[in-house]
């Protein structure tokens, strides 16, 4: 299981994978159990944007378990949200903002738990 950091100029925070683009993303993904996923929206001039990442994750079935949204682009947060909001399971924890400083420390440490809701760990 990883935890998957999507960006394509923000350095990778520790204890995470880093996608530079949307195709890598995807591909570990496809790969890869993810736990916690936080998502970029632009990725530089005429690239795929974190909308794609969250087409795919939607039509794939993917969720992590968790999902931040750290992109500094308003307009393509919301996109990003609202359609993952529409689709996700109720088990998804989904965030419309960065990692928490004590969610970075945690996952570095390698003591980051998800729980389902119901006082269980999904770690």
């Amino acid at each position: 299981m990883i935890d998957l950091y999507m960006d394509d100029a923000r350095p990778c925070p520790k204890g995470f994978v880093l996608a530079k683009d949307a195709a890598e993303c995807v591909e570990l993904l496809k790969e890869c159990d993810v736990r916690v996923l936080s998502l970029d929206y632009d990725l530089g001039w005429n690239m795929p944007t974190g909308m794609e990442v969250v087409r795919y994750i939607v039509a794939e079935r993917r969720f992590p378990s968790v999902i931040y949204l750290h992109t500094s682009s308003a307009a393509g947060r919301l996109q990003m949200y609202q359609t993952l909001y529409a689709n996700k399971p109720g088990h998804v924890r989904l965030y419309n903002y960065p990692m928490p400083d004590d969610v970075l420390r945690q996952i570095a440490d390698g003591k980051f738990k998800v729980e389902n809701g119901h006082g269980t760990e999904l770690q």
